[in-house]
């Protein structure tokens, strides 16, 4: 049985043209973003590795819900989603079409998990406390697309962080500088 690796990124945003002048992205079209984001992902997540969404995975929903499909089932991995604010129609609930997904689990608000030993605390938006913070554990948020400096074990894992770079990363990766023990 192979290694699974487990993977964190957030606030994808696919189909949302508007991601390319307000933060700014570095891509001439959206179809250029999006393109680029399932060849890296693609790069580096294997058939059966585990990805967790930390929200914001695509835009459009109600209009572009063929096109979501076919770019979701083109992303390599078992895949999480942690529910984000463009995620949910008017009334907050799951957008229909991301709830069509083929998602290993129900998408949720928040979720725990594990890896390397380490408590791990997801969600999308930053929390300055979590389960566990006081006995180790991290926090791993988006939403903020770079502008909101991590809190201690915390931190920022989405597409426009320099070191994420529209790409799901391991823990190792992400908590380099962090303490671990």
């Amino acid at each position: 049985m192979a290694f699974v690796k487990k993977y964190y990124i957030s606030d994808t945003h696919l189909g949302h043209e508007r991601m390319l002048t307000m933060q700014p992205r570095p891509f001439s079209t959206i179809a250029e973003h999006d393109e680029y984001i399932v060849e890296s992902w693609n790069s580096v997540v294997g058939d059966g590795d585990t990805v967790y969404h930390l929200g914001d995975f695509a835009f459009n929903l109600s209009r572009d819900t063929e096109r979501i499909r076919t770019v979701f089932a083109r992303l390599k991995g078992r895949k999480y989603l942690v529910i984000g604010n463009h995620d949910v129609d008017k009334r907050g609930n799951l957008h229909p079409t991301l709830a069509s997904l083929a998602w290993a689990a129900r998408p949720e608000h928040a979720r725990r998990t594990t890896d390397g030993g380490h408590d791990l605390w997801l969600s999308h938006y930053a929390a300055r406390s979590w389960p566990s913070q006081h006995y180790g554990s991290f926090h791993f948020y988006g939403h903020s697309h770079g502008t909101l400096p991590g809190v201690g074990r915390s931190r920022d894992v989405g597409v426009d962080m320099p070191d994420v770079f529209f790409q799901p990363r391991l823990f190792s990766e992400l908590t380099v500088g962090m303490e671990l023990a």
